[in-house]
């Protein structure tokens, strides 16, 4: 069952240095998917990928050969598989994230199942959040609702280690970035 199988985002959009993003809107989580490349000397990785345009996909992975793919949660699939296989490359989640030294994947307890940030320290500092802090209307920024969580007080507390890292900007599954001091957003939502 592939929820979005027909919708193809058109294009991708440079969202900071060796950073891009792209999204679609789909009717059946009443939602923004989005999803975020990151290239580093390595090469580009895919973080929790919805098709693309192929020929936008073409001008994007001529920034850098492909990889990895990340997945966020057991609920971020998504393209995760066609990725993998049209480049060759492994689906990276929490087991197997050794595979991907350049990146950082931090474990998320109490979130959906299997959930992890993903950690860039270039350019800065980048985070890419699966579901445990969305930033979209009516909400804003925040944490995930109660209900969608394992176990909202233990995921609260786990994304307190964010706070150890130097980040310029933030990333999400799940609405708009945060392009700049997102250090400072991450210190206010989480001393709450």
């Amino acid at each position: 069952h592939r929820p979005f199988q027909m919708l193809i985002a058109q294009d991708f959009q440079p969202a900071a240095p060796g950073i891009f993003l792209w999204q679609i809107y789909d009717p059946t989580v009443k939602s923004d998917l989005f999803s975020t490349a990151i290239a580093t000397p390595a090469g580009l990785h895919f973080v929790d990928p919805i098709p693309l345009n192929p020929a936008r996909l073409n001008d994007l992975v001529e920034i850098g050969s492909p990889v990895a793919v990340v997945v966020t949660n057991s609920n971020h699939a998504r393209a995760a598989a066609d990725y993998a296989k049209m480049f060759s490359i492994p689906i990276v989640s929490l087991e197997d994230r050794k595979v991907i030294p350049e990146l950082e994947l931090i474990p998320i307890p109490g979130a959906p199942e299997n959930e992890v940030a993903v950690y860039c320290p270039q350019a800065g500092g980048t985070l890419v959040l699966g579901d445990a802090l969305i930033n979209f209307p009516p909400y804003g920024f925040t944490f995930l609702p109660a209900e969608y969580c394992g176990d909202e007080m233990e995921m609260r507390r786990s994304l307190k280690q964010l706070l150890e890292l130097k980040v310029e900007r933030i990333f999400f599954a799940h609405g708009e970035p945060i392009l700049h001091h997102a250090e400072e957003r991450l210190a206010n939502l989480l001393g709450s």
